[in-house]
């Protein structure tokens, strides 16, 4: 009797953990990611190994994911709308930019707070005499917008109403309409822009007003279709989220980024004649 006891106390014991094993055994231990190609200092593609992104969101994600023992890869998977398709059907696990659209929550489980906010700034020309304290200011003066940018619903709401953008191809197009005279003044983010000017040799000659006139998120946001998508990783990744947003390292990350694009888009110095 005693042995039959023991023998079902095992059996019940092992029976219990069993939850627990199954649990340990599902925990994500590999996430792919994606995101915007052509977004620097976010996200671009790297020019030594292009089946990769790298940036500042593939920075910080990497950064999350290795202290949540998760390993994380970041690969190219074609422009913006090709990403997004990626990870709706659950072929990639992840999206490292996502804005918050309605259309987004279809398919996606956005991981709150932001991984990082895009701050968007009036540039103007360095003659420019245009003073704008609010968005309320531009009014009446024409501008030039990316068609790329993912601006909040309500800033675009606002801007459809009472603003005279100009929706240009890329941010090139935006910046060669300002500078050219054609507009006085381009919507674009704070690092992508300052990377944009640097590289099409602007800096000094487009300024930036201060206080951004939007700050649309960038936010990982899960596929419904991914395997990974459980509420451990959501709630971890929230969790990781809040402690970046108040850690204050985001802006490092951003700067160093920032001076990474400038180094790999500046020509190479040819070697001297003999």
């Amino acid at each position: 009797m005693e042995l039959r006891y023991l023998a079902g106390w095992s059996l019940s014991w092992v029976l219990a953990c069993l939850p627990l094993v199954s649990v340990a055994a599902g925990k994500c231990e590999r996430l792919i990611a994606t995101g915007s190609p052509d977004a620097p200092p976010y996200l671009w593609q790297d020019p030594q190994d292009p089946k990769h992104l790298i940036g500042a969101g593939a920075d910080l994600l990497t950064q999350v994911a290795g202290e949540l023992g998760i390993k994380v890869e970041l690969l190219y998977a074609g422009k913006r709308a090709q990403a997004l398709e990626e990870v709706r059907s659950g072929r990639m696990d992840l999206l490292t930019d996502a804005p918050l659209t309605p259309t987004g929550l279809d398919s996606l489980d956005y991981v709150h707070p932001p991984l990082l906010e895009n701050d968007y700034l009036v540039w103007t020309r360095e003659d420019s005499t245009l003073v704008v304290n609010r968005p309320e200011d531009l009014h009446g003066h024409p501008g030039a917008l990316s068609e790329k940018a993912r601006m909040t619903q309500g800033f675009s709401t606002f801007a459809e109403e009472q603003l005279s953008l100009t929706r240009t191809a890329n941010l090139t197009q935006a910046f060669q309409k300002l500078l050219l005279g054609e507009v006085e003044y381009a919507l674009a983010g704070r690092y992508s822009g300052l990377a944009m000017a640097q590289t099409l040799g602007m800096a000094n000659d487009l300024q930036a007003a201060a206080q951004p006139v939007d700050k649309p998120g960038l936010f990982l946001a899960v596929s419904h279709n991914s395997a990974c998508n459980e509420p451990w990783l959501r709630g971890q990744l929230a969790q990781k989220m809040t402690e970046l947003a108040a850690s204050g390292l985001t802006e490092a990350v951003l700067q160093r980024n920032l001076e990474r694009w400038n180094m790999q888009s500046q020509p190479p110095v040819s070697a001297p004649k003999q």
